[in-house]
């Protein structure tokens, strides 16, 4: 009988602590393994289905204001994807402590749009 080997890739990420925490946060959020969801990332990347993106132009006023409103409507609608969640957690959930983190972070990104819109005419 013959043995199968396997064969492991070992991948270190570097980021701020901020980050891995999110990161951490997200996945207990959603049960999902944190190596599974690197994995993943990494197959994708690898296949080329995740990109970077083209240099954002900053070379006049009119361009900058166009990547804050872009900026602008991303930011709504993440915050409107955090407004789902919660409006669709079950009653008995939405004292628990991750959702009163998305709580805490929709009215952050409330503020961010808010300061954003002042910049843009």
């Amino acid at each position: 009988m013959q043995k199968q080997i396997r064969q492991f890739t070992q991948v270190k990420v570097s980021v701020d602590r901020t980050t891995a925490s999110a990161f951490k946060a997200t996945c207990v959020a959603a049960n999902v393994s944190m190596a599974s969801e690197l994995s993943h990332f990494m197959i994708n990347y690898s296949k080329g289905m995740i990109t970077r993106k083209d240099a954002l132009d900053f070379s006049t006023r009119r361009k900058r204001r166009a990547i804050v409103k872009r900026i602008i409507s991303e930011l709504e609608q993440l915050k409107d994807a955090e407004e789902d969640l919660i409006d669709n957690a079950p009653e008995n959930l939405r004292e628990a402590p991750v959702y009163t983190l998305t709580d805490h972070f929709i009215s952050i990104l409330d503020d961010a749009i808010n300061l954003l819109q002042e910049m843009v005419p």
